[in-house]
């Protein structure tokens, strides 16, 4: 019987990222960091809470569903610890030299009723494309600071109700580039589970904790606005108003992690203002992300001309950047009111042209006969 391996990844959902699609499987594969979310919903990355991550059951789905079979639920926490139990913290954060090292404790405690056999181990983080915090999958090997970390044991069994504290070692090469690396120390278990039709799937169920490395030297914070689209909708209403969209670009071109807000504002000829949006918080973007805005403007009017000019904020994790901006302009021509302008103007030029137009010459008498002269002449004496 052939074996078909689902893994997923680890996020979270940021401010202006949307929601991702139903889980797989009707939530089978919910792999979080943070607070159990429900089974339709994307997972999210909040650490000190437990997991939900389902296990195969004898359940099984409906005839011809071909949904997986409804799993029993399996819980699990993952958070930095210390050898003497947790320490608070929300996330591994860490400020190290090139060739430093540092030794310290994730805590993976078990939530269900029945023994747990984890693998534990590091990988890379990187940005979606929708502005959430992700970890590869299961199937990708990592690159960078996920190399860095070494986990005594690959293999760690959890007792019921207990929380190990499992040690791993994160050593920086000597020639680590400057600036942000983020990845995360990740708790997993494969497990077997059989769709409705008979075909066996394994399950890669992951719960993390969010590593933070900040490599010294030359830090280079940076964002840039790579493009920006501007839309109109012209309105069918000769005086009315209509939407605009802006879809604009953002790259994290530095080394450093950044954040910030954004906003959009509207100007006309001769630079008037027309309108403004509300600034709207960023996601977070590591270094080389990019992430897309869509901004929807609603009652601009059609003045010939419109500009949108993208006005960013950036931050870092240490403070705020000079401001980003780029412009971008589209036509907005009220078709249908210079239609009718232009046929006023028409209609007035005819009416005046016919009022210039010279009356026709008065027709000149046929001059007098010599017979018609001698005639009236005669009647004259």
């Amino acid at each position: 019987m052939p074996l078909v391996t689902l893994s997923s990844r680890i996020r979270s959902q940021p401010t202006l990222a949307a929601r991702a699609g139903a889980a797989l499987a009707a939530g089978l594969l919910a792999v979080v960091l943070g607070a159990p979310a429900p089974a339709e919903a994307a997972p999210t990355l909040q650490p000190n809470h437990a997991q939900e991550a389902p296990s195969p059951s004898a359940t099984t789905a409906p005839a011809g569903a071909g949904a997986t079979a409804a799993p029993s639920v399996t819980r699990w926490a993952v958070q930095p610890s210390g050898p003497q139990g947790t320490t608070g913290r929300n996330y591994f954060i860490y400020d190290l030299n090139p060739g430093s090292s540092i030794t310290d404790h994730v805590g993976v405690t078990n939530l269900s009723d029945q023994p747990l056999t984890f693998a534990v181990y590091g990988t890379d983080a990187y940005t979606t494309i929708d502005g959430a915090f992700a970890l590869l999958p299961a199937d990708r090997a990592a690159t960078d600071i996920g190399t860095w970390i070494a986990v005594e044991q690959r293999s760690w069994t959890v007792q019921p109700g207990k929380r190990q504290d499992i040690p791993f070692r994160l050593t920086v090469p000597q020639n680590a580039t400057p600036g942000d690396h983020a990845g995360g120390v990740i708790a997993a278990i494969a497990q077997i589970g059989v769709t409705a039709d008979g075909q066996q799937v394994r399950l890669d169920q992951r719960v993390a904790a969010r590593v933070y490395l900040r490599v010294s030297g030359d830090l280079q914070p940076a964002v840039t606005v790579e493009s920006v689209h501007v839309g109109y909708d012209a309105p069918i209403n000769p005086v009315g108003r209509g939407d605009m969209t802006v879809t604009y670009r953002l790259r994290n071109t530095g080394n450093v992690r950044i954040a910030g807000t954004g906003g959009v504002i509207v100007d006309g000829p001769f630079g008037w203002t027309l309108a403004r949006t509300t600034p709207v918080d960023l996601p977070e973007l590591l270094p080389g992300a990019t992430f897309t805005v869509t901004e929807r403007v609603v009652g601009v009017p059609p003045v010939l001309r419109l500009t949108a000019s993208v006005d960013l904020a950036p931050t870092t994790v240490d403070t705020a950047l000079p401001p980003v901006q780029r412009a971008a302009s589209v036509w907005a021509v009220p078709w249908l009111l210079l239609a009718l302008l232009a046929t006023a103007v028409a209609c007035l030029y005819l009416r005046l042209r016919r009022r210039r137009r010279p009356a026709p010459p008065t027709a000149a008498a046929p001059p007098a006969t010599k017979e018609a002269a001698a005639v009236a002449s005669a009647g004259a004496r």
